[in-house]
């Protein structure tokens, strides 16, 4: 094994905490590798490794293993050890996902082989694969192999980003527009830019690019864990929300005539307030990041706005998106890759929310999209999906047409709760975050109780499920002919309340957008699910047209 390459795993477990520090690594001669570990104090990614005297060394070797594999091994092992929930530091200089190669189509065998090795060895911090997949922080690792399409605009990004730091007399204001559909890879893409960004002085030690500062931005609790997370893990912040924050303490806290921060990452673009709220006292939070950064990457979806408070008119979105294609900063991402759903079960979902038709529904043999007519059968196969191994990972959600309140309980029950008569029975589950409540480091939808709750869009917006059970409320009807939107039977009045539009004028106008909220809002629970989207609708005439859509 000395005379070839191999991966190798430093790991060494606090007797406190009882979570483990880690460093991967690969090498074509692990003698000399060690040597230059052993020697070399100065690496700060090392340097804690090297002290303890508790610290193990696995050497990982394989009769088919050649520097790109190698590599590729070495990266897929980062990706999962970051989602691996006994890891609390992983170190690495690197990310080092490999295009294809002599022995590519051979590194998924090998890797799981590998893998299931390490469990036997270990099952606390090399867990079922299966378990790690299902975290939030693997699905938004920066460890991802990206697609072509991907790692086109992860290099040209990259490059943007270098030239800018090294042209210190720019003072003008960068902004990067990645644009795509739910499910397009933007936020995987992103988080790959992001540590990245982390690693540029490591990996190029020019001084334009030491101690940068980079911020990422997310105007949504449940993603703010995530990446909040992911910074720990990887050392590119020391305490929470350092780096990571809602887009408002970051405005708060950076005066545009103090100095610039180098590169803010918006994530849910979309979600940011196009006017005042609470404590944020401005305008439009987009043009306030904008105005404190030298460079400002924003992955947004027209598609997914879901608030008033966020609402872009068409013509603001348009003259953007021209801004950036006049700059050549404008990305738009294509490709579908979290639904395994064919392009006729999208464009089946696209037409009923969008164009309000209900078209008969593909047979697809790689999604299973179905309508029941029984909200407690539907349950009962999510939790059925949720148990198999061989999914995992799903939940129910609702669209928001009964009352919930986060800071007052109920009258008359414990919970606030989707409840609803049907078929001579009655449906009754608890809204998100109260079963839960008590957990407030991982996501909703990773914690086990949210089995035994509904998910709405204000936990769920961002994340992946593998099936979805989508409870499709009184607000969604279907009348002659045509699926219509009812403000007047939803409860989120952060979509349903009138905007105030201010034109350049000087003259207002109230202006009511529910329609395109509710519609998207929609969108976002219909197009959660990796592998299957189950339907109930609780109207009975969409609930009777969706059954005679269904495919026999």
């Amino acid at each position: 094994m000395l005379d070839y390459p191999t991966v190798y795993i430093l790991n060494d477990k606090d007797p406190k905490s009882h979570k483990f520090k880690v460093y991967v690594g690969e090498t074509n001669d692990i003698d000399r590798r060690t040597k230059e570990h052993l020697k070399n104090e100065d690496r700060e990614d090392f340097e804690e490794l090297n002290k303890s005297k508790t610290t193990k060394m696995l050497v990982i070797g394989h009769e088919h293993f050649n520097k790109s594999l190698t590599m590729d091994i070495e990266n897929q092992m980062m990706l999962y050890l970051t989602g691996s929930p006994a890891v609390a530091q992983i170190n690495n200089r690197r990310e080092n996902p490999q295009s294809k190669y002599f022995t590519s189509d051979e590194m998924p065998k090998i890797f799981d082989e590998i893998w299931n090795e390490l469990e036997n060895k270990n099952s606390y911090l090399f867990p079922a694969k299966s378990k790690i997949e299902k975290t939030a922080i693997f699905k938004s690792s920066p460890f991802h192999k990206l697609n072509d399409e991907q790692n086109k605009y992860k290099n040209m990004i990259m490059n943007k980003i270098a030239e800018n730091l090294v042209d210190l007399s720019s003072r003008e204001h960068k902004l990067i527009l990645v644009d795509g559909d739910a499910g397009a890879g933007k936020t995987v893409l992103l988080s790959s830019i992001f540590y990245l960004i982390s690693q540029l002085y490591k990996q190029y030690p020019r001084r334009e690019f030491k101690n940068i500062s980079e911020f990422m931005l997310v105007n949504n609790d449940e993603q703010v864990k995530v990446y909040d997370e992911i910074a720990l893990k990887l050392k590119m912040e020391k305490k929470k929300k350092e780096i990571v924050q809602k887009p408002t303490t970051f405005i708060n806290h950076h005066d545009p005539k103090g100095g610039l921060v180098d590169i803010s990452l918006i994530d849910e673009g979309h979600l940011l307030w196009t006017q005042g709220k609470q404590a944020y006292k401005g305008n439009n939070q987009l043009q306030d990041i904008i105005d404190r950064s030298r460079i400002t990457i924003l992955v947004f979806d027209k598609n997914q706005m879901i608030r008033t408070q966020s609402y872009t008119n068409s013509n603001e979105l348009n003259s953007m998106i021209s801004k950036v294609e006049s700059e050549h900063n404008y990305i738009h991402l294509s490709t579908q890759m979290r639904m395994k759903a064919s392009p006729k079960t999208m464009a089946w979902i696209d037409a009923f929310i969008y164009k309000q038709k209900i078209d008969e529904i593909p047979n697809d043999p790689n999604y299973d999209l179905r309508i029941f007519d029984n909200p407690k059968k539907m349950y009962e196969k999510i939790v059925e999906k949720n148990n198999d191994k061989n999914y995992g990972l799903s939940r129910m959600v609702a669209t928001f047409d009964w009352p919930y309140n986060q800071k007052n309980s109920p009258t008359n029950s414990r919970y606030w709760d989707v409840h609803f008569s049907y078929n001579g029975g009655y449906f009754s589950m608890p809204w998100n975050r109260q079963v839960t409540k008590n957990n407030n480091e991982q996501s909703w939808a990773e914690t086990p109780n949210s089995l035994q709750e509904v998910g709405s869009t204000f936990t769920i917006q961002g994340f992946d499920l593998n099936y979805v059970g989508v409870i499709i409320g009184p607000s969604v009807k279907y009348r002659n002919g045509k699926v219509i939107f009812d403000s007047s039977q939803s409860c989120d009045r952060n979509a349903t309340q009138k905007r105030t539009e201010k034109y350049k004028d000087g003259s207002a106008k109230k202006v009511n957008v529910s329609e395109s909220m509710l519609k998207n809002a929609l969108n976002v629970l219909m197009t959660r699910g990796v592998h299957g989207l189950y339907i109930y609708a609780v109207d009975d005439e969409l609930r009777k047209v969706l059954q005679t859509r269904h495919y026999k």
